[in-house]
């Protein structure tokens, strides 16, 4: 499937206020989020890398003991390993994506 279109895939809740769509490339797993205010993600760490990329809102996010509020355009590289987590401050939209692939999101199967 080389062209996706993310509004057309199921929709998940991993998280309450987390709404993501979710797919995957031969080597990375691709989330669509729709986040509502005051939803957070708790301080965590994984073995994949991750990059969040914000498309709409603000998103505070806590990375290796520094925090710091992400805005629309405005993206994050977190190190495998790396302790890092996050609240959404305004209703947000958001792109992340993890290397290598995640089968599970928050407990909730990303295929």
């Amino acid at each position: 499937m080389p062209f996706i279109d993310p509004s057309e895939l199921a929709a998940r809740e991993p998280k309450p206020g987390w709404t993501g769509r979710f797919f995957h490339s031969e080597h990375m797993t691709f989330a669509y989020y729709d986040i509502v205010p005051g939803s957070a993600v708790h301080p965590h760490h994984h073995d994949e890398e991750e990059v969040w990329h914000v498309i709409e809102g603000e998103l505070e996010m806590a990375l290796d003991g520094t925090t710091r509020i992400v805005g629309a355009g405005e993206a994050v590289v977190v190190p495998s390993g790396v302790e890092h987590g996050a609240a959404a401050k305004s209703p947000c939209r958001v792109i992340i994506v993890d290397y290598p692939l995640r089968e599970k999101v928050g407990g909730v199967a990303t295929r």
